[in-house]
Parts: structure tokens; C-alpha cells; sequence
């Protein structure tokens, strides 16, 4: 009967410890359960402190200029744009300098109040296809970053009026799509690397104002003067070897600039060109050496900017000349 009773005590105790190391396996797997869960929730809260911080960083650089809501960030560290920035939809202008930023967000397409579209002196790679999306967009303003390609997606800002993609250094190509922008008036692509003028940019309608400085062109298109409504030409620092004799009839340019080109002569019809108000012709190799009477120092600023125009016509006349000879 001892032996009975001592079995039946060890098999109670037996029992009795497999109940404790069940319970016990049972709570750990339980606060296992909980600390995971408490993870993801404190990760989850973390976000939305972050969201909420940056947007009421955001919210602080919001100022009102003529009833133009504007975002104006400037040489602070943003290199990117949170998604939480699309509760302010309602903003018309971003001017966003000098913050490193590295990529214009997709969610760029939400905004379709903006108006202008500012983000000089950045460090922005690429133009996304939502661009295209902005059809009240009047300026897009891209100059001193690292942009090498425009998509054709950009056409779809048909109210751009303003073009700026200065100083992005690889760009060497435009779409042909961008002919639709029948509005735009201003473009800037000085100091980039084309060596081909854009077939689209003589296609503008409205192109007023075209500044191709500091690239590498070596022609101007023979149909340069389908750009009826351009009045000024930046093309200085370029390798251009000649003009087209169709520049004569660009009836509306009044401002010219051909500076530190590799021009051997210079059109005898631009003599024609009555509206030609200033023109540049410093540092080319021309063929004949024209030296202009001395300035005085009374002369006028009206009368400097004449010294350009004074050289062609004196330098056109000397060419015959010896034509004559």
C-alpha cells in the first residue's frame, strides 16, 4: 500500500509541474504575441508623430503674396518631400531653393492649383510624367539641378507659359511633343549640353524670348525665322560657324547676342534688320578687321548698347566694299 501511495504522490507532482510548464510556455508564446503587436503599433505611432511634425513644419512655411498661396522653403535640408505635404493641395506656387532636394514627388499631380513651380538650385535628377498633369501650371523653374531628360508627359501643361532649364549641364534633347505648349513665351536652356537646335523650339508659336547660351551648337536651323514672335536670342558661347541668311527675316528680334562664337562673317541683308535694336558680335573670328571710332565718356547707355549695331552695319559695309574691289 506505501508503494501505491508513493506512486499515486510522483504521478500528482508529475501532473502538477506539466501544468506549470504548459502555463508557463502559454504565457511567454502571450507576451511574445503582445511585444510583436506593441511593435508594430509603436511603429505605427512613430509615423504618425513624424507625419504630423512635418506638417506642421510644412505649415509654417506657408505665406500669402497676393492672394497667392506660396510654400517657400529656402537652404534647409528637405531631400525629399513627405507624402503628408498633399494636405495642403490648395497651394499655388512652391519656391523650394537651395534644400538638396533630390526628386520631385509623383504626388506632385494632386496640386492642381499650382500655378508656378519652382525648385532652382537643387539637386532634382529627373521631371516625372505626373508633371503632365498640371494643366494650370504657368512656370516651371528647373534651372541649376541635374536633369538630363524631359518627358514628353510635359506637354501636358498646356497654360506654360515660363521654361527654365538653365545650368542642368547633360540636357541635350527636347520632345517633339512640346509644340503643343502654344502659350509658352520664355525658355530658358542656356548652358546645357545641346548641340542640335530643338525642331520643337521653332515650332513654338508663342516663343518670345529663347536664351541658348553656353551650349554646343554649330547650326542654326534654316527655318529659324518660323520664330515670328521671338524678339530676344541669347546665343553666346556656342560653336557657331555662320548664320542662316533667313535670320534676316526674323522681323520682330530686337536683341541679338552672338558673343564668343567662331562666326567668319556676318550676312550683309542683316543691315535690313530696322528693329534690331542690339546685337553682339564680340570675340568671333571674323574675317575682316573693323575698328569703330573711340567712345566718349558722355555717351549715353542708349548709346552703348548702339556700339553693337554701329559694328555690323560699319563691318556689312566694309565687306562689300572689298567685294568691290
Amino acid at each position: 500500500m506505501a508503494g501505491v501511495a508513493a506512486c499515486g504522490s510522483v504521478s500528482s507532482i508529475k501532473a502538477l509541474w506539466e501544468t506549470r510548464i504548459r502555463r508557463n510556455q502559454e504565457e511567454q508564446e502571450e507576451q511574445r504575441r503582445r511585444t510583436v503587436g506593441g511593435g508594430a503599433t509603436c511603429r505605427f505611432g512613430v509615423g504618425v508623430w513624424e507625419d504630423r511634425a512635418a506638417l506642421a513644419r510644412l505649415k509654417q512655411k506657408l505665406q500669402t503674396e497676393d492672394g497667392r498661396l506660396i510654400l517657400r522653403i529656402e537652404q534647409e535640408e528637405w531631400k525629399s518631400l513627405p507624402g503628408c505635404l498633399v494636405q495642403l493641395s490648395q497651394v499655388q506656387e512652391w519656391q523650394i531653393h537651395r534644400t538638396g532636394l533630390l526628386k520631385i514627388p509623383h504626388f506632385i499631380s494632386s496640386f492642381q492649383n499650382l500655378l508656378v513651380l519652382d525648385l532652382s538650385r537643387n539637386g532634382v535628377t529627373e521631371i516625372p510624367k505626373q508633371i503632365g498633369k498640371l494643366t494650370r501650371l504657368r512656370e516651371l523653374l528647373l534651372s541649376y539641378n541635374r536633369i538630363q531628360f524631359v518627358p514628353e508627359e510635359l506637354s501636358g501643361c498646356e497654360s506654360l507659359e515660363r521654361l527654365e532649364l538653365a545650368m542642368n549641364r547633360d540636357l541635350s534633347e527636347l520632345p517633339d511633343q512640346l509644340t503643343t505648349l502654344t502659350k509658352l513665351h520664355h525658355l530658358d536652356l542656356s548652358m546645357n549640353n545641346f548641340s542640335v537646335f530643338p525642331d520643337c523650339v521653332v515650332a513654338l508659336p508663342a516663343l518670345e524670348w529663347l536664351d541658348m547660351g553656353g551650349n554646343c551648337l554649330q547650326h542654326l536651323p534654316e527655318d529659324i525665322h518660323r520664330m515670328q514672335k521671338l524678339h530676344t536670342l541669347w546665343l553666346q558661347r556656342n560653336e557657331l560657324e555662320r548664320l542662316p541668311e533667313n535670320i534676316t527675316r526674323m522681323y520682330s528680334l530686337d536683341t541679338l547676342v552672338l558673343s564668343s562664337n567662331q562666326l567668319r562673317d556676318i550676312p550683309p541683308l542683316m543691315e535690313g534688320m530696322s528693329k534690331l535694336r542690339f546685337v553682339n558680335f564680340r570675340d568671333n573670328p571674323l574675317t575682316l578687321d573693323v575698328t569703330l571710332p573711340s567712345r566718349t565718356v558722355e555717351d549715353d547707355e542708349d548709346d552703348r548698347e548702339m556700339f553693337g549695331r554701329e559694328f555690323m552695319q560699319m563691318y556689312i559695309q566694309e565687306s562689300r566694299k572689298r567685294a568691290d574691289e
